[in-house]
C-alpha cells in the first residue's frame, strides 16, 4: 500500500481543521476551536459558505481558547434509522467542555435545514468504562455504516488505548435524541498501531466509502490528551469493518518525491475510486497554531 500527496492547499480562514466529510457536491470541514462548519466546493476546495453550530463570544481572535473549546474532532455522514441523512459532529470528551455534539441536516437545495445540539455526557461516561486504567477519553474520529456508529479513541504517549467503539446505530440514536434513557450496549476493540521514532501512532480520522473503512493515524511526541506535542508524521490505511475488527493495514503518508510527510493529518474523506484498488481522497491537517491545509492524496493497495 502507498499513499502519495498529489496536491496541498492552504485553507485560509479555516482554523485548526479536525474533520472532513463529503456529502453530495460539497466537502464539509470542522475546526476543533471554531464555532462553524465550513462548506467547500469539491472541485477547487474553496470555502463557499459556513454554518454556525453555536454562538460564542470567545472567537474574537479567530480561535476559541483551548480550555473552552468544544474540540469537535469527530465528523461523519450518517443516515438515521428513519432515513434522514446528515452530518454528526462530536466533541472529543477529553474535558467537560468537550462532551457536546451537533446533528446537521440539509434541505433539497443543499442549504442547511437545522442544527441540533446533542448532550454527550451520558454516552461518554459509559465509553470511559472500557478504557485502560489512567487513560483519558479522547475521541478523534467517527464513521457510520447502515447499522453501526464507530467512534475512535486516540491515546497519546503509550502503545495501548487506541480503541474502536462499535455502537448499534438505532439504540444509540434514540439515546442521543433523548428518546430513551437506556445507554446503548457497545463493544470495543484495542489496536496496536505503528510507531515513528519509537512513538506510537494514534487514530486521527475515519470514513466509510463503498462499505470500506478508511482511517488515518498520526504521531505526536506527547503523553497529554489536551496538550500538543511535536508532530512526527501520519499514516493512511484501511480497517476491516467486520467483526472482530482485527485487520488494519497502514502506510506512511509520502510527499511526491517519496519523502515521508511530517505533518499531522486530522481527518479523511474519500472523493472517488480511480481503479479497483486505487482511490483519490482528501485529508485535512492542523499545525496546532491555527493553520489548516487540505491534502489531495492517491492511495493504492
Amino acid at each position: 500500500m502507498q499513499a502519495i500527496i498529489r496536491r496541498q492547499l492552504e485553507l485560509a480562514g479555516l482554523p485548526s481543521a479536525s474533520g472532513i466529510e463529503v456529502l453530495g457536491p460539497r466537502a464539509y470541514i470542522v475546526g476543533d476551536d471554531s464555532p462553524f462548519l465550513y462548506c467547500l466546493d469539491l472541485q477547487n476546495l474553496a470555502i463557499t459558505d459556513r454554518i454556525t453550530l453555536f454562538d460564542t463570544t470567545e472567537f474574537g481572535t479567530g480561535r476559541i481558547p483551548k480550555l473552552l473549546k468544544p474540540d469537535l474532532e469527530c465528523l461523519t455522514v450518517l443516515t438515521t434509522p428513519t432515513g434522514e441523512t446528515g452530518l454528526l459532529l462530536c466533541g472529543s470528551g477529553a474535558t467537560a467542555a468537550r462532551e457536546v455534539g451537533y446533528w446537521v441536516t440539509f434541505a433539497a437545495n443543499s442549504r442547511v435545514a437545522a442544527v441540533r445540539p446533542l448532550a454527550l455526557g451520558g454516552l461518554y461516561a459509559a465509553l470511559r468504562t472500557a478504557l485502560p486504567p489512567g487513560v483519558v477519553l479522547n475521541l478523534e474520529a467517527a464513521a457510520a455504516s447502515a447499522t453501526e456508529l464507530l467512534l475512535f479513541q486516540r491515546t497519546v504517549g503509550t502503545g495501548s488505548g487506541n480503541l474502536v467503539y462499535r455502537l448499534p446505530l438505532p439504540a444509540t440514536w434514540d439515546f442521543l435524541l433523548g428518546q430513551t434513557t437506556q445507554v446503548p450496549a457497545f463493544r470495543s476493540q484495542l489496536y496496536q498501531l505503528p510507531t515513528i521514532d519509537g512513538r506510537p501512532a494514534g487514530f486521527s480520522g475515519a470514513t466509510m466509502f463503498e462499505e470500506q473503512l478508511f482511517i488515518t493515524a498520526s504521531v505526536e511526541d506527547t503523553a497529554d490528551a489536551v496538550a500538543d506535542g511535536a508532530v512526527l508524521g501520519s499514516f493512511v490505511g484501511v480497517l476491516s469493518a467486520e467483526p472482530p475488527l482485527q485487520s488494519v493495514v497502514l502506510t506512511r503518508l509520502e510527499l511526491p518525491d517519496g519523502q515521508p510527510y511530517r505533518g499531522k493529518v486530522e481527518s479523511i474523506a474519500v472523493y472517488r475510486r480511480l481503479a479497483p484498488a486505487r482511490w483519490e481522497m482528501i485529508l485535512v491537517t492542523d499545525d496546532d497554531a491555527g493553520g489548516s491545509t487540505a491534502l489531495v492524496v492517491e492511495l493504492s493497495a
